[in-house]
């Protein structure tokens, strides 16, 4: 098994942390927000139990959707914590066209960043998503 190198350079882990499984959402409806991202992005429901909802995108990455307990907080895109699902797009315009022939609300206008193109917009509970399209993928 390899290690992974700690901040002193010293061998520290076995290497056997491969990524993300999924991420979590909690949401007042989970089943409505589940067929959000199925019928709005093409997720597959996958998996359901008790009130939860697995979706996983075409390239295998998977959010959880979970019922919600409480009040929502502060929902402002540079609030601390978890603040963008970004969606990989890979025409960046016809995304957008479909996107907004569905309704979807966008919070910006698409723009470029450092050669990417981005553009904001929420899921039906209010999520903070955004399309992207790289030119060459972050090493």
């Amino acid at each position: 098994m390899q290690s992974a190198t700690g901040r002193a350079g010293l061998a520290t882990i076995p290497v056997m942390f491969k990524g993300l499984e999924h991420t979590a959402i909690a949401s007042p409806n989970p089943e409505k927000l589940a067929n959000w991202y199925r019928d709005i992005l093409g997720f597959r429901i996958n998996f359901v139990y008790d009130g939860n909802y697995f979706v996983r995108a075409a390239n295998g990455s998977m959010l959880e959707i979970i019922p919600s307990e409480g009040e929502r907080g502060s929902n402002k895109m540079k609030d601390p914590g978890i603040r963008h699902l970004a969606i990989d797009v890979e025409d960046f315009d016809a995304g957008m066209r479909e996107l907004k022939a569905l309704g979807v609300l966008f919070l910006t206008e698409a723009f470029e960043n450092q050669g990417n193109r981005l553009v904001f917009f929420a899921d039906c509970d209010g999520n903070i998503l955004h399309l992207i399209s790289r030119p060459q993928p972050l090493p």
